[in-house]
């Protein structure tokens, strides 16, 4: 792996890993409905479509700064907007996601408003009071969404010459809109809504000065997460083809958010883990105790949070980060006793044991002749030569 990174540079090794990633993924996700029983089949479909919620509640949550508690709403939204399609106006499958998609698309614009005015626990108490009601109203409209009662549709079949059973085909079904969903939330946070959602949940003084508007991207975080929620219970009437209200109390929104939390908040795979959790973990809690499953629920989340405070998503990180640390610490007292054993010699032992002579020693052992003395000033032009007869006065 070093030497792919070396070679190709960190970005496109990383690039070149998400990708080897992406296509294992996608290779065992097509493979599993022929190697499970249809129960594990059923779950893994369940799985799917709870995490396309889920993406959408973390562009809300994760990437928006925004607490919800009633994402669950959004949720029975979709679910009873397919169920009454299909059991009143006997549409076809594929025609209630959009209708479903839209329509929940415009619920949150319109419930919206209120986050321009409230935040923090007061927003989340706003949402948790939408999802309170809506299972009561629901009851009330008996003409319309069957009352107590419910609405039982039917399920998508294989066609015949897919040769699949019928919890297969759906698996399928599934898996192509959970792609196309979170395909569609990751391009979205790519985008300028994203960056906008994600300066806005930093600092809405700064992204205000930058010039965000903040009652427009805060109301469009609602709409998109209401959207996908639709989405996802669209799906969820398909596979389960039955829709109650006792179904989609506000437990459910309370446990999709924990499922969020737990998989990893502004994470793109957060959504996929936090679904398995919501799925998998109940049950896990029903057989250790039959008498105080939600006990054992919760005493599960505590543990998680104790070991991954970033969520599951996170916790490949951290893992990875201590392994390298932990690598880095072995591999450095071997190389410090690598140079104890076979030092090289430094600057100093060289001058040590094989000095250079010096100036001074030099001169000291072989000197090199001095300079000859310089010689006298010439005498004077008027001064007598050596053995010259003296002067007369005449001369």
């Amino acid at each position: 792996m070093s030497t792919i990174v070396a070679t190709l540079g960190t970005d496109r090794a990383r690039r070149l890993r998400a990708a080897l990633t992406a296509l294992l993924v996608a290779a065992v996700a097509v493979c599993a409905p022929f190697y499970f029983a249809p129960f594990q089949v059923f779950q893994l479909t369940m799985v799917l479509l709870y995490a396309v919620a889920l993406a959408g509640l973390n562009l809300l949550v994760g990437f928006g700064g925004q607490i919800s508690l009633g994402h669950g709403a959004f949720f029975a939204a979709g679910a009873y907007t397919a169920a009454v399609m299909l059991d009143r106006y006997d549409t076809g499958h594929l025609a209630t996601l959009p209708v479903a998609a839209a329509g929940c698309f415009l619920l949150g614009l319109g419930f919206g408003v209120p986050a321009l005015r409230l935040r923090g626990l007061y927003l989340a108490l706003v949402t948790l009071a939408f999802a309170v009601f809506l299972p009561p109203l629901l009851k009330r409209l008996e003409p319309v969404t069957g009352g107590s009662m419910g609405l039982t549709v039917d399920k998508p079949q294989p066609p015949a010459w897919s040769g699949l059973a019928e919890d297969q085909w759906t698996y399928y079904v599934v898996l192509a809109v959970t792609a196309v969903a979170l395909l569609l939330a990751r391009n979205l946070l790519r985008s300028r809504i994203g960056r906008a959602l994600l300066a806005v949940r930093d600092n809405e003084s700064a992204a205000e000065v930058m010039g965000v508007r903040l009652s427009l991207h805060k109301t469009l975080a609602f709409a998109w997460s209401a959207l996908f929620a639709g989405v996802s219970g669209c799906v969820y009437t398909w596979v389960i083809g039955f829709v109650s209200p006792d179904s989609f109390s506000f437990v459910l929104s309370i446990t999709l958010l924990a499922g969020l939390v737990v998989g990893g908040l502004a994470s793109l795979y957060g959504p996929l883990l936090g679904a398995a959790f919501v799925m998998y973990v109940p049950s896990v809690a029903q057989d250790i105790s039959e008498a105080a499953p939600g006990v054992v629920f919760g005493l599960l989340i505590i543990a998680v949070m104790f070991v991954a405070p970033t969520g599951l998503a996170g916790l490949a990180g951290r893992v990875r980060g201590t392994a390298t640390r932990r690598l880095t610490r072995t591999t450095t007292p071997a190389a410090d006793d690598d140079r104890t054993s076979d030092p090289e010699p430094s600057a100093d032992d060289d001058r040590t044991s094989d000095p250079e002579p010096s100036a001074d020693d030099d001169r000291t052992s072989d000197p090199e002749p001095s300079a000859p003395p310089t010689p006298a000033d010439p005498a004077p032009a008027d001064a007598e030569p050596v053995g010259a007869p003296p002067r007369t006065e005449k001369e």
